[in-house]
Order: structure tokens, then C-alpha cells, then sequence
């Protein structure tokens, strides 16, 4: 009979010794990365100063901005005044301009009229048919018989224009106005 004992071998011995020399390694490596950095109450107290120290120096920026005389654009004239100063002369500008009279909204039939163009065209007729008034029906747009279909009631049931009355991409509305109005 054969001897099947195993014969041992020196691979556990240096693979322990493996592991163990990975685990100095590390510890190393996270004493060399912790180790400097500041520790305990000392280090927040330092921050918390600092934060304060910039705050404080941003204002007294502000407040100097806010309360003395510097140029913006020298090229352009500009300046920055204080702002107490700014407060007075936009006050006495303001008292020394006199408040404009609200006029009527001039309709875009009055200003056709008053430039000359559609001031010789005949006078609408009274009784527009229906078909050409350009008022659609009534679209039901919400509700079980409704059309809308979820879209708005203008994509439903767009006005109705006769052929030929839209003007095309190149022309003007002056130019609309002189060919729609028909000649005497």
C-alpha cells in the first residue's frame, strides 16, 4: 500500500507573513494621511474665527461701496455715488418732471384713419354675413360631448378666414391694408 500522507508545505508560513506585512502597510499609510490633519476643538474654533473675520470684511466692503464716491467706467463717465446721495438727486429729478396726461388707446381702425391710408376705403357693411365674421361657433371643450379632446378650445375650433385674406411671409401690413380695401 501506498502512503497517502500529505507532505506538508512552507506556503502557509509566507502567506501569513504576506498578510501580516499588507496590514503594517496599511496602518503606514493611514497614519501618513491622518496624522497631519489638525484635531480637536482647537481646529473648529480656528474655522469659525476665520469665518467670522471674512464676514466682517465683506461688510465693511459693502459699507465703504454703499458710502463713498468710485469710479465704474472712467471711459464711460460712470460713477457710483452714496447712496443717500443717490436717494436726493433721483427725488428732485422726479419733482422736476411733470407727469404726462394719459391719452385714449387708439383703435387700429382710428390709426389706419388718422395716417391717411384706409380713410378713403367705404365704410364696413352693416350686416356682415356670418359665414365672413370670423367668430367661430361654440365648441364644447370640456365634458362628456366635448371635441377638445384635451387640446385648448382655439386648436379645436380655429376662426374660420376666407381664401386669400391672410398675407403671405413677405408682406407688409401697410401693404395688406392698401390691397384689401377695394377702389372706387
Amino acid at each position: 500500500m501506498a502512503d497517502t500522507t500529505p507532505i506538508p508545505s512552507r506556503a502557509p508560513l509566507s502567506t501569513w507573513f504576506g498578510v501580516v506585512l499588507l496590514f503594517a502597510l496599511f496602518g503606514a499609510i493611514a497614519l501618513a494621511v491622518i496624522g497631519p490633519a489638525p484635531r480637536g476643538n482647537n481646529y473648529e474654533k480656528m474655522r469659525a474665527e476665520n469665518r467670522v473675520k471674512k464676514l466682517k470684511d465683506a461688510r465693511d466692503e459693502d459699507a465703504k461701496a454703499l458710502a463713498g464716491y468710485a469710479w465704474i467706467d472712467k471711459n464711460k463717465g460712470t460713477v457710483r455715488l452714496p447712496i443717500e446721495r443717490a436717494m436726493e438727486l433721483t427725488v428732485a429729478d422726479l419733482a422736476n418732471k411733470q407727469p404726462a396726461a394719459a391719452g385714449p388707446i387708439a383703435t387700429p381702425e382710428a390709426a389706419a384713419a388718422a395716417g391717411g391710408t384706409a380713410a378713403s376705403s367705404p365704410a364696413p357693411s352693416p350686416s356682415p354675413s356670418p359665414a365672413a365674421s370670423g367668430t367661430p361657433k361654440p365648441t364644447s371643450v370640456a365634458g362628456q360631448h366635448s371635441n377638445a379632446g384635451g387640446q385648448p378650445a382655439a386648436a379645436v375650433n380655429p376662426p374660420s378666414e376666407k381664401a386669400g385674406t391672410q398675407p403671405g411671409t413677405g408682406a407688409s401690413p401697410a401693404a395688406s391694408a392698401a390691397t384689401a380695401s377695394p377702389s372706387p
